[in-house]
């Protein structure tokens, strides 16, 4: 009897990431073509790498409540964040360094590292989780 193939689990990008926030042992969940990163409840990024809509590929940043995404500070941290086009403004509190960026490597490590501080305007719980 032949078994249907299966899907070919695809590991996640960008492993550097990962190993940062590894002190926190990350809980990793596919969602969107994505890989949603997770510390206990609070979700904090989403990586993406796909050849889907490549311009939204990098690093999905979740903002917390208490943080509106048009913070200029937040734009002196990380130059390169944008609006993710595939989400529109349907979803505006998550924001995207794209990894096409040539500060892609040092603005996601130190969006890790603000997770490490847990840094009061990374991550949120979502409705799923609460």
């Amino acid at each position: 009897m032949k078994h249907p193939k299966q899907a070919k689990k695809k590991s996640p990008p960008y492993p550097f990431i990962l190993e940062a926030l590894e002190p926190l042992e990350p809980a990793l969940k596919r969602m969107f073509s994505c890989t949603a990163v997770y510390i206990g409840d609070l979700l904090v990024l989403m990586l993406r790498d796909s050849d889907k809509s490549p311009q939204d590929n990098g690093l999905w940043l979740v903002l917390s409540e208490t943080i509106k995404p048009s913070v200029k500070a937040l734009r002196k941290e990380f130059p390169s964040l944008r609006k993710i086009e595939l989400l529109g403004d349907f979803i505006s509190h998550w924001l995207l360094i794209p990894s096409d960026s040539p500060h892609f490597e040092e603005e996601s490590l130190h969006a890790c590292d603000l997770v490490l501080r847990h840094d009061s305007r990374i991550g949120r719980i979502p409705k799923s989780r609460r």
